[in-house]
């Protein structure tokens, strides 16, 4: 084994060090005033109550899914190291959730308390704390990465070392299904809490009292903020986990498949995305540093502060890529690192757009503002075209990103053979990894997000002075623009992870059909194909799709696409009517609240706050089971069905409808919010004007968009192939009866 192995333990350990090293520096912070200690307590409180009732229903799910792949295992239908490789890879994303919501709920009140003091302190604070969440995935991530590595190594026997890399790369994959399982949980719970209390605070409160948003006043003020934590931070951290992981893990795959017959780049292959990735680390870490500003610094100003370290950092593992490529003696190199290139250019084009598309400071989030003086009707229809237009340059980006990372590792061979075609696939793999490679960076700019709107929240209720509310407004506004590009980001790099999925797919079924031949040594691939298995290790993928009839020319893989588009549009609307009737529950909440306790509104009575946290809490844990049990259950049926060639369109419908939802979900709802922060820094009437309310009312329905349905969008097309890759064995099977 490459004692390479041990420099990505190693920076997975130096990623935790600096995540609790900032940890520290955080909780060294004032948390201010004795008011501001009680709110950021009322937070942290509603948010770890959640989670751990969270945390309860999902390890319910895992025992039993694991105990179905113990079972599947006994019957040598999977391998008996996937039970424990899924229960790693959930445990470990929760754990990167938990500590990065930890960290938030600490931060925010400290952050409220920076500002009083200048808006760069309250930057750093802010970002730092975000920078906690960005490290603790990486690390937790490498670390698990890592470990079974070394673990599968050691205890693994092959007939030869090709094989052997071949199996353990394909066993470490299984981890992902966990990771996805417990992001898709955590996105969905997370974000149909928040949303419902977000929509309950800004209908009743904004619209129909007139209060201003995070008014101590408001019943539903204290689950809004508890929610930014569970949905916003705990949420994407489990989401970019498993997208982090899950690239790695295909790559590896993919690298140990095209270079199984050279065996003296095989390994390399297997080891380059993770060294990859370990170097991001450092070189975040360098970013993270770099990232302050100045008093007074207009919206733009502090998006170059944070796109300064992004983009430094970016810039580094460029160089970084190509000397790794080359110490490793790759003899495509060049190639290669071009690869890397694709995926890291395409993710900083992708944000750059999403923040064209979402940030007040450009036209088209100006425009949508505009319209809203003619009412919501129009604030809402503006909002759905601009959602629709921003599809074009991600979708664009990611085609050309694609062609590129293949054309460039092949060596622009455009023959498709099966050389060239599993060096083009290993390529598509690395450029997620080059896209993902700076996570530690790009995560803190978002989970910074929560933190910034938590703050001017405290800062609110806290009744602190103008000037301190100035600026967490304007770290407020920076933040929801953050959010925006971090959510375009998590889908580019979800379609490129879930290309590479598809192809580690066609790997799994080798593995399966080798473990189902046993002593026979022939397997059954259809009723009327069958391979030895000297043949099975031969084949090629360009083999396993005609041996499986996987053409565009199959209608049982044209079902396969349609069933794989329209998952993506059930599973939005599931989420999107879950909010809405959490939404509504906390809507007559907060009505009945102001209705029946006396003196709420002139400050002499304090809301029931608890009474909206459980509110939240119980809809979102009652609401988030169907969607996420039926994107694992979805996959399963049509292995059963359709087969293969079912499934295979399954994954491409689902990808290719999904990432396109996805973009045009997040962005129109990013822009509807940030229209709403345009008119409210004194743009076209300012608050409380009809402008105003009309805004108020098209960020409510993008709530959901960019929160909850839109983000859960790119879990979804990974889970689904992940689920297929552990299932495959059962598919293989049970279409043959």
């Amino acid at each position: 084994m490459s004692n390479l192995v041990f420099l990505v333990l190693g920076a997975s350990v130096l990623a935790l060090a600096f995540a609790f090293f900032f940890f520290k520096q955080m909780m060294k912070e004032s948390e201010g005033t004795d008011t501001m200690k009680k709110i950021a307590l009322h937070v942290r409180k509603g948010a770890m109550a959640y989670l751990k009732q969270q945390y309860k229903i999902v390890g319910i799910v895992f025992v039993v899914l694991a105990v179905i792949f113990a079972v599947m295992a006994v019957f040598g239908l999977q391998n008996s190291w996937v039970p424990f490789a899924f229960l790693t890879g959930g445990f470990f994303s929760g754990l990167a959730g938990f500590f990065g919501m930890k960290t938030a709920t600490y931060a925010s009140a400290r952050t409220a308390n920076a500002a009083q003091k200048s808006l760069d302190k309250g930057l750093k604070v802010a970002f730092r704390s975000g920078a906690v969440m960005g490290l603790t995935v990486v690390g937790l991530a490498l670390l698990d990465i890592s470990a079974w590595y070394i673990i599968l190594n050691f205890f693994v026997e092959e007939a030869d070392a090709a094989h052997k890399l071949i199996f353990i790369t394909t066993t470490m994959l299984t981890f992902g299904m966990g990771a996805s399982t417990q992001a898709l949980f955590a996105r969905v719970g997370g974000g149909i809490y928040t949303k419902a209390a977000d929509v309950g605070a800004d209908l009743v409160g904004k619209v129909e009292a007139g209060i201003p948003e995070d008014d101590p006043r408001n019943p539903a003020t204290i689950a809004d903020n508890v929610g930014d934590n569970v949905g916003d931070v705990a949420g994407m951290g489990a989401d970019l986990y498993e997208s982090y992981a899950g690239s790695i893990l295909a790559t590896a795959a993919l690298g140990a498949s095209a270079f199984a017959g050279n065996a003296e780049f095989q390994e390399k292959a297997v080891i380059a995305p993770m060294l990859i990735a370990s170097i991001g680390v450092v070189l975040s870490l360098i970013g993270i540093f770099l990232v302050k500003t100045k008093e007074g610094a207009t919206m733009k100003e502090l998006l170059r502060a944070l796109g300064r370290g992004v983009n430094v950092s970016a810039f580094l593992i460029t160089i970084a890529t190509f000397v790794i490529l080359y110490v490793m003696g790759f003899e495509n190199w060049l190639g290669i690192s071009f690869s890397v290139v694709s995926g890291l250019v395409a993710g900083i084009i992708i944000g750059q757009a999403t923040e064209y598309y979402t940030s007040q400071s450009y036209k088209p989030t100006q425009k949508v503002a505009e319209s809203s003086s003619t009412g919501p009707a129009t604030v809402i229809i503006s909002g759905l075209g601009l959602g629709m237009l921003s599809t074009a340059i991600p979708v664009i980006t990611v085609g050309v990103a694609i062609v590129m990372a293949y054309l460039c590792a092949n060596g622009f061979n455009l023959e498709f053979s099966a050389a060239a075609l599993s060096q083009g696939l290993y390529g598509i793999g690395i450029a997620a990894v080059g896209m993902l490679s700076t996570l530690g960076i790009t995560l803190a700019t978002d989970a910074y997000g929560p933190i910034a709107d938590n703050a001017g929240g405290n800062a609110e209720m806290s009744g602190l002075g103008e000037e301190v509310r100035k600026r967490t407004d304007a770290l407020d506004a920076l933040g929801n623009t953050t959010a925006a590009t971090g959510k375009g980001f998590a889908i580019g790099s979800a379609a490129l992870t879930a290309l590479a999925l598809l192809a580690s797919y066609v790997e799994e079924i080798k593995i399966a059909l080798i473990r189902i031949a046993g002593e026979s040594g022939t397997a059954q691939l259809t009723k009327s194909v069958s391979w030895t298995v000297d043949k099975i290790r031969s084949a090629s993928l360009i083999d396993f799709m005609d041996a499986y009839s996987v053409n565009l020319m199959n209608p049982v893989v044209l079902v396969g696409v349609f069933v794989g588009a329209m998952m993506a549009f059930l599973f939005c609307g599931l989420t999107m009517n879950a909010v809405g009737r959490a939404a509504q529950k906390m809507v007559e909440e907060v009505r009945r609240q102001f209705r029946e306790i006396a003196g709420i509104m002139e400050g002499k009575a304090e809301p029931d706050y608890a009474r909206c946290v459980a509110i939240s809490t119980k809809g979102a844990q009652h609401e988030m089971l169907l969607p996420s049990i039926l994107a694992i259950a979805i996959p399963i049926v049509v292995g059963v069905v359709l087969g293969v060639a079912g499934v295979m369109g399954l994954l491409i419908g689902g990808l290719s409808c999904g990432f396109v939802l996805a973009v045009f979900m997040a962005n129109a709802g990013g822009a509807w919010d940030n229209a709403k922060k345009y008119i409210e820094e004194g743009n076209f009437g300012g608050k409380g004007s009809d402008n105003h309310k009309a805004t108020v009312v098209g960020d409510t329905v993008g709530d959901p968009f960019k929160d909850t349905s839109g983000p859960s969008l790119n879990i979804l097309i990974k889970l689904m192939s992940m689920v297929s890759i552990v299932m495959v064995g059962l598919t293989v099977v049970f279409h043959l009866m």
